[in-house]
């Protein structure tokens, strides 16, 4: 039987752990040939897969991954930008390092990954863009202004990109998941005590899964979504129906 992904070659940062590994091995299994971006340059190898060193700030390595990538696989058809960082203080409290920080790798990163690979992404004439953005991006919490400030941009800049793109053979779409088990989050929830007082404002009662956001994302990846563009998916366990 036939993957999802059959024939696409898909180009994932944040590849190596969390929500971008649970991803690559979802679009694994449905077929998607890899390219797996990452600041570590590591994680665990994949056949017919190429693992690239991304920091998603620099202009410089995402044209090093984007030249790797036509050289290795010849095109591009879907690009998941997953990469992300948090900083959790509040206004007063964020450092201006903190928040240039926090911004060049969420907002900026994000742009710069879509500004790289649109050319390759146009000529495949049926491709998907996937931005990873947060409910943070939609609602207010009180804390975390700069993961606020980001991934509310996240959000806007993938409607504007999907308006651009429309009519050129790109869809664009963000997801946003809510409270995740992954570790970075786990670790930070975990030290500052917040942790069940997240869960328990989550309808459903407990954290999501990276594999739940993955499965959102390869809808969004997929030629099952060939109508959808400009939209948010919301994987949250019903946090935002308050």
């Amino acid at each position: 039987m036939p993957g999802r992904l059959d024939g696409k070659v898909a180009l994932i940062t944040g590849a190596s752990g969390g929500i971008g590994a649970a991803t690559a091995a979802l679009f694994a299994r449905e077929g998607a040939r890899l390219v797996l971006g990452d600041v570590t340059g590591s994680g665990p190898e994949r056949e017919d897969a190429l693992r690239v060193h991304l920091d998603v700030s620099s202009a410089r390595d995402w044209q090093t991954a984007l030249a790797r990538t036509t050289e290795r696989f010849g095109r591009l058809d879907v690009l998941v930008n997953v990469a992300g960082i948090v900083d959790w203080p509040g206004i007063e409290d964020t450092a201006e390092a903190g928040w240039d920080r926090v911004i060049a790798v969420n907002q900026k990163g994000t742009w710069l990954g879509m500004k790289t690979a649109m050319p390759l992404l146009r000529a495949s004439g049926n491709a998907s863009v996937v931005n990873v953005s947060s409910i943070l991006g939609i609602i207010g919490g009180g804390s975390a202004a700069a993961y606020h400030a980001s991934k509310g941009a996240v959000r806007l800049l993938t409607k504007t990109a999907a308006v651009e793109y429309a009519t050129r053979g790109v869809r664009v779409n963000s997801v946003h998941p809510g409270v995740i088990a992954t570790p970075m989050i786990q670790d930070i929830l975990d030290a500052e005590g917040d942790q069940q007082a997240d869960i328990q404002r989550t309808p459903m009662k407990r954290a999501g899964t990276p594999d739940e956001i993955a499965a959102a994302i390869l809808f969004l990846a997929s030629d099952e979504s060939s109508f959808v563009t400009g939209a948010e998916i919301v994987v949250d366990g019903g946090i935002t129906a308050h």
